[in-house]
């Protein structure tokens, strides 16, 4: 079944931040925050955050010292034998007036999408999907059918 198309504005889309420029894919940069983590949820929300926009969120929570700033810890810390993603301060952070400054509508839907599959934000499903294109959408089912069933692999 096909969904409507809602026209995103031209200057909503990507806009440029600066973030990790290693080089590393977004999916890598999620495989390395799943290591150990057995929670499908959370493995689910990281993976959706790892192949939207090349790990838009996952590099901005990293790098972004302002986002960070709005919650008092760094979001993600990649510094340890494992690195982790704090889902509570990313739930903290969505509760912060300002937290999307620089990001599209559709990034900020995904955010909270992720965030809601792991409990820390709850969404309205209408306003995230007028948000996103017909290729992010099939990212948010494939990150909600396995946030509920496990990784089918």
């Amino acid at each position: 079944m096909d969904r409507p198309l809602v026209a995103p504005l031209r200057d909503e889309r990507e806009m440029p931040v600066t973030v990790v420029s290693d080089g590393t894919k977004g999916q890598e940069l999620a495989e390395r925050l799943l290591e150990g983590v057995v929670n499908e949820p959370m493995r689910a929300a990281t993976k959706l955050l790892g192949a939207h926009s090349d790990g838009y969120w996952l590099r901005r929570l990293t790098d972004d010292q302002e986002l960070a700033a709005l919650v008092d810890e760094p979001l993600i810390d990649l510094s340890g034998r494992c690195p982790t993603l704090d889902w509570d301060g990313v739930g903290h952070l969505l509760k912060t007036p300002g937290w999307s400054q620089g990001a599209s509508r559709s990034q900020a839907a995904v955010l909270e999408f992720a965030a809601s599959l792991v409990s820390r934000c709850p969404v309205q499903l209408g306003k995230v999907t007028h948000a996103v294109d017909d290729g992010e959408f099939q990212l948010l089912l494939a990150a909600m059918e396995e946030a509920s069933y496990g990784d089918p692999r």
